[in-house]
């Protein structure tokens, strides 16, 4: 570790471990809902349940950017974060508005719209708490002289992240032009800057862990970039074909969402041309499973899963089933999931002075959650086919189709276990071997 200030990662990534813990609780919960056994239904209904876990996902997604980016930053820029204190503040702000909106949720106090359902009061503590962390990255890289491809484009993630948050906070009475710009939060979120996020993590990672020259890492980066944005943003259109905007989005949407897998391609090849391309032969090597795999599985999850679906002849049928979840769930944890994962594990060791840069422990954790997840996928996969089958082909009632692919959630639920073993293995691992002790020490630049 060469700078105290990237300690504060640390704390992030407890945080981000424990919010990731609880939405695996209440994925349980909604799984075992589909299958009959309610037994906390009274207490937890399933639209709670479903709330809790979706917005789960973006806050613990969000804290491990947050810790990445204060674990990336100091390096970056060659210098500390300008203030740990306020980075402190910032993060202990996040968990109270976590914790308030979970309970919000109980109450049955949030917005309407999917993702976005935190009570209108905690919008503004999350833009204060957004700012406060953007001013302490952005003042840190400002006040340095070095100026890095990798530190710009994580940056800029970022902040394109926070700004577009600010079109969710607008309340429209009209329902499709409230879900118009809905969708410019969470779509231009997770398949546009978000992917900035990832690529900068990516870029870092490949740095540290490769060995290949960091102008021929960003060169590739700029690559990312450019087809992120070519196809990511008008790539919105397939979320407009049927809310009641102009046709021509149905044309827009179309052909952009079919271009949107090229970014995702692009950072498949780049990250496994990097890996055969170093000559650095790293000895955490779990952290370097969790990079490659997060590029390879975002190229399905997120790059072909989610061609599968969004061209609007197949998007007529789709639209509102599982073969939706199918998508979200290995996009989601290809994209965003692992490459967080991949920072904890490379960012760890260099915390602690622990040199945990192997174990089979490690190992198990990696392929049981990966094979798990997919298990996930197909479960979701199949039942999104039958329930598309059922209900827009034999025009079958939506609750008499729900008993009819219940078998299929029993199969999801044996493989979410093998998931959940999986992600139970790897937070023991952090705590045994990520907790900040004495043991921590000060290395040079070999890592």
């Amino acid at each position: 570790m060469k700078y105290e200030s990237q300690k504060v990662a640390y704390w992030f990534f407890a945080l981000c471990m424990l919010l990731f813990s609880l939405q695996i609780v209440y994925g349980f919960i909604m799984g075992f809902d589909r299958i009959g056994i309610q037994g906390l239904h009274d207490i937890i209904p399933f639209n709670t349940a479903r709330a809790v876990h979706t917005n789960l996902l973006v806050v613990w997604l969000l804290t491990g950017f947050m810790g990445a980016a204060y674990y990336i930053i100091p390096e970056e820029a060659q210098r500390e974060i300008v203030s740990v204190k306020l980075a402190y503040v910032q993060l202990i702000s996040l968990a109270v508005v976590g914790v308030i909106a979970i309970i919000g949720f109980h109450l049955n106090h949030w917005e309407g719209r999917k993702f976005l359902e935190i009570p209108r009061e905690l919008d503004f503590l999350v833009v204060v708490n957004v700012l406060l962390f953007l001013g302490l990255i952005l003042v840190t890289l400002f006040k340095s002289p070095r100026r890095t491809t990798t530190a710009l484009v994580l940056s800029m993630g970022l902040l394109f992240a926070a700004l577009l948050y600010l079109p969710g906070m607008i309340w429209f009475d009209s329902q499709v032009t409230d879900s118009f710009f809905r969708w410019w939060v969470v779509h231009l979120w997770v398949e546009g800057v978000w992917e900035l996020i990832m690529g900068g993590i990516l870029s870092f990672l490949l740095i540290k862990l490769t060995g290949v020259d960091r102008e021929v890492i960003e060169k590739w980066l700029y690559v990312i970039i450019g087809l992120t944005f070519l196809s990511g943003v008008l790539g919105t259109g397939h979320h407009y074909y049927f809310i009641g905007v102009n046709k021509i989005w149905l044309i827009i949407g179309g052909i952009f969402s079919a271009l949107e897998p090229l970014a995702f391609l692009a950072m498949a090849l780049f990250a496994v041309r990097m890996y055969r391309k170093g000559e650095k032969s790293h000895p955490n090597k779990i952290a370097l499973f969790w990079t490659i795999g997060s590029a390879i599985v975002s190229f399905i999850g997120a790059g072909l899963l989610g061609f599968a679906h969004t061209l609007p002849q197949t998007n007529l049928y789709t639209h509102g089933t599982l073969v939706t979840a199918m998508h979200g769930h290995y996009a989601f944890w290809g994209a965003y999931a692992m490459i967080v994962l991949a920072i904890i594990s490379y960012a760890l060791p260099n915390l602690t002075g622990r040199k945990r840069y192997d174990s089979k422990q490690g190992h198990v954790a990696f392929w049981l959650a990966n094979i798990g997840i997919l298990g996930m996928t197909v479960a979701f996969g199949v039942a999104g086919v039958v329930q598309v089958y059922l209900e827009r082909k034999l025009k079958m009632e939506f609750m008499e189709v729900q008993n009819e692919i219940s078998i299929h959630f029993y199969v999801l639920l044996i493989c979410a276990t093998m998931f959940t073993v999986g992600i139970i293995l790897y937070i023991i691992d952090f705590i045994k071997y990520g907790r900040p002790t004495v043991e921590a020490i000060k290395i040079t630049n070999n890592d």
